[in-house]
């Protein structure tokens, strides 16, 4: 009994994308992109104003138990 050879299955070479409809994507891609670099420096800001907000709690907090533990050892 002979082995029978694999068949080839025959594809239609894919057409490239036309050049308008890259041209579309690409300006797409820079529409998004730009977006989330503008969503990304809101973020930051919010973020340092709320890392600042807690630096100053934290000294805050700190001075108080300075504070207090002077008056106490008195």
């Amino acid at each position: 009994m002979t082995t029978t050879p694999r068949r080839h299955v025959l594809r239609s070479v894919r057409a490239t994308a036309d050049d308008s409809t890259r041209q579309r994507r690409i300006n797409a891609k820079r529409t998004r992109l730009q977006a989330e670099q503008q969503s990304l420096l809101r973020w930051k800001s919010r973020l340092q104003r709320a890392f600042h907000a807690v630096e100053k709690q934290q000294r805050t907090i700190s001075r108080l138990e300075r504070e207090l533990a002077r008056l106490e050892s008195r």
